[in-house]
């Protein structure tokens, strides 16, 4: 069987949206001569913390998290590394 001239790589980009894109119009088996096995994991899993609310208290999370076009899990995350990543303010 003749290879394609133009045959398409896989594209060497780090976007999941883009890597999906081009995974949704392509099949993989048309690259297993690209493919090579990684020994290491690629991903870092997230570590995940479980933070208890009152039902008021989600209520209040959901409503603020609906106005900044979100979800309350991405909000309080968004939170959380705005107060890592802030200057610690120092006591003088």
């Amino acid at each position: 069987m003749e290879e394609p001239i133009n045959r398409t790589k896989i594209p060497q980009i780090d976007s999941i949206q883009e890597l999906a894109r081009f995974w949704d119009t392509h099949d993989l088996t048309d690259f297993e001569d690209e493919l090579e096995e990684v020994p290491e994991p690629v991903f870092e899993l997230l570590t995940e913390l479980t933070v208890p609310l009152e039902p008021e208290e989600f209520e209040a999370l959901s409503a603020l998290a609906k106005a900044h076009n979100t979800s309350p899990v991405n909000l309080v995350r968004e939170w959380v590394i705005e107060h890592i990543e802030a200057p610690s303010e120092s006591t003088t």
